[in-house]
């Protein structure tokens, strides 16, 4: 993996935000997490930001959804490579979000190990 890596954490409820934040910095690779609380904030910060490596993004949100995000990045070329790695509570949206373009789907809780395994394999 290489260093200085910037991760995009969306998630609506602040704990799991925190939660996952907490968890990243834990990695020496990982530069910086950005925090964003709805879909509507992580579309902007993907494209204004060139140096998002990889999304961490929550389904079930406020304003826009996280599957009407991967709708969006999936259909805008400059944005389409962006690794997006689904989190959420329901099983039933896996399916689909892999469908829509997600590289990968955890189940939450997320387990630190798990996710640092996930973000192993996309970001080699």
């Amino acid at each position: 993996m290489s260093k200085e890596l910037v991760i995009l954490a969306v998630d609506d409820d602040l704990i799991n935000l925190k939660l996952l934040k907490s968890m990243l910095m834990k990695n020496p690779d990982i530069k910086e997490v950005i925090e964003a609380k709805n879909g509507e904030d992580a579309v902007a910060y993907i494209k204004s930001r060139k140096d998002i490596n990889l999304v961490l993004l929550d389904i079930i949100m406020p304003i826009m959804n996280g599957l009407e995000v991967l709708k969006v990045v999936r259909s805008d070329e400059n944005i389409v490579q962006i690794p997006i790695i689904v989190l959420t509570t329901d099983e039933t949206k896996k399916t689909e979000a892999l469908e829509l373009g997600a590289n990968s789907f955890l189940m939450k809780p997320i387990r630190s190990n798990e996710l640092a395994e996930r973000m192993e394999s996309l970001l080699v």
